[in-house]
């Protein structure tokens, strides 16, 4: 999506305001968003209170320069994060941990089922041929069914079907 205001830059800040009760929407470019006065709003926070914690843990926490990347697709999580792409397949392995809690907000289940969640391969696949055993099984249930809706006639064909079946 294009920066609303300039047409060039790709839009990557979404602003929502309410003038005098009136709603608008705009999707700007970083630099066309500072112009308009809309910055960071956290500003350096974030990296003051990463040293702040880092002065009591010290190494525990990894660095974020450090920051782990699939050996497969190269993909770090924040590549993740900010694309809503998986890389490969590898990530699911090497991010896990740090994709299930969105995945199952998103999906409601982490157990991928498929696209179809398999009706694809019961439809495409040949019906298997039904034994003796399961068709009268199956014709004594429709036996049932027809008397139980009175329907006698037909139970009297299924009947007489079952019986030769069977003899």
């Amino acid at each position: 999506m294009k920066c609303q205001k300039c047409g060039s830059n790709n839009a990557n800040t979404h602003i929502k305001t309410i003038v005098n009760g009136e709603f608008k929407e705009y999707d700007l470019c970083s630099e066309c968003a500072k112009q308009m006065g809309y910055t960071n709003v956290f500003g350096d926070f974030e990296n003051e209170f990463s040293n702040f914690l880092g002065s009591f843990f010290g190494n525990v926490l990894p660095a974020r320069t450090q920051a782990t990347r699939c050996e497969f697709c190269g993909s770090s999580y924040s590549d993740i994060a900010k694309s809503g792409h998986v890389g490969c397949a590898n990530c699911y392995n090497i991010f896990g941990e740090q994709l299930l809690p969105s995945i199952r907000r998103i999906h409601g289940n982490t157990a991928h089922c498929g696209k179809n969640s398999g009706k694809a391969d019961r439809q495409s696949s040949k019906p298997q041929e039904e034994t003796k055993e399961q068709k009268i099984k199956r014709l004594k249930a429709e036996l049932d069914a027809a008397i139980k809706e009175q329907n006698f006639e037909h139970a009297a064909e299924l009947r007489d079907k079952i019986k030769e079946m069977e003899g």
